[in-house]
């Protein structure tokens, strides 16, 4: 990665688990950075997760609902990171409406003010491999058919193609970074409303059964937020990116039960109970996503540098000292 030094960023989103880290690592690169943010509590939003860089950034506490206010920020930025969203896969199902509002409309404001206010800028938009739904081959890769199996994953898809439209239509720089399963330090821990992988984190440190459905033999892959925030500013820092979509994902994949047990392992708490599906919650499961990272390594140079195991040693350095601020 490239210095950033001068460089005026905007992360919405920012209060959030991987929102922080990135403004961390902008802030480390001699970034400029403002974080807009409304601290929904359905999406995870944290204060305690800029306390090392509060002096160092700009917070606006506004929601990505309100065009106004974000038109009064995207303005003279140089890069726009659009982490903002509502995360949660069973909230979507509860909720479609705030689902769509927040992560279609939202998503649409970001985009409208930067083709009205400052077209120049780069634009940089988490996606999600569940935007895929079951897949029909494996290694699945960015050509792959989507047909989401649930409401967010359905609406993340959505705008993904605004963010590609605008690329298009409007010459906007744009580019789609779809994330699958990260984890590590800051990460809502305390629901199972969040990540999967971060929930068996949480749990563990407290030392909790972490329960799996069935055997547990599906396959996932899991991204450290620090290679997660890597290929997010890899991307912003490339002109080669623009109009562009990517899997940043790890190399290897494993079970829900391996991520299970490794969590128990490497964390030194917890244990792993397996019980039957409950009704309904198998219907959604996309089964096997074994994911293929070649295009970002190619066009980016981009790859994973931190492991599973050490992944967990580290996150479970950073928790040790602050894990009550991470269990309200």
């Amino acid at each position: 990665m490239k210095t950033m030094e001068g460089k005026k960023v905007l992360i919405t989103g920012g209060l959030g688990f991987i929102g922080s880290n990135l403004a961390s690592k902008c802030v480390q690169l001699g970034a400029k950075v403002t974080i807009f943010d409304c601290l929904d509590p359905r999406s995870g939003g944290n204060l305690f997760n800029i306390t090392k860089i509060s002096d160092s950034i700009q917070v606006s506490y506004h929601n990505i609902l309100d065009f106004d206010q974000v038109s009064q920020v995207v303005p003279e930025k140089d890069i726009i990171f659009s982490c903002a969203s509502s995360t949660s896969h069973a909230f979507s199902m509860r909720e479609p409406w705030i689902d769509s509002d927040v992560n279609s409309k939202g998503v649409i404001n970001l985009l409208e003010a930067v083709r009205r206010f400052n077209p120049k800028a780069k634009f940089i938009h988490l996606g999600t491999s569940t935007q895929l739904g079951k897949l029909s081959y494996q290694p699945a890769d960015e050509k792959h058919p989507e047909f989401p199996t649930d409401i967010y994953s359905a609406n993340k898809s959505v705008s993904e193609k605004y963010t590609l439209i605008y690329s298009k239509a409007f010459n906007i720089r744009s580019t789609v970074i779809r994330l699958s399963n990260v984890f590590g330090p800051k990460a809502s821990i305390h629901s199972s409303e969040f990540t999967f992988n971060n929930y068996f984190i949480g749990l563990a440190l407290q030392g909790k059964d972490i329960t799996v459905y069935g055997e547990g033999r599906q396959t996932r892959n899991v991204l450290y937020v620090d290679d997660a925030v890597s290929a997010m500013v890899l991307a912003a820092q490339s002109e080669e990116s623009t109009g562009e979509v990517f899997f940043a994902v790890g190399d290897e994949h494993f079970s829900v039960s391996e991520i299970a047990e490794a969590t128990v392992k490497y964390l030194g708490k917890g244990k792993v109970i397996y019980t039957d599906w409950p009704i309904g919650k198998k219907a959604t499961d996309i089964g096997d996503a074994i994911l293929s990272n070649k295009k970002i390594k190619k066009t980016l140079g981009w790859s994973p540098k931190i492991n599973l195991e050490s992944g967990l040693v580290q996150t479970k350095e950073y928790y040790e000292n602050c894990l009550k601020e991470y269990l309200r």
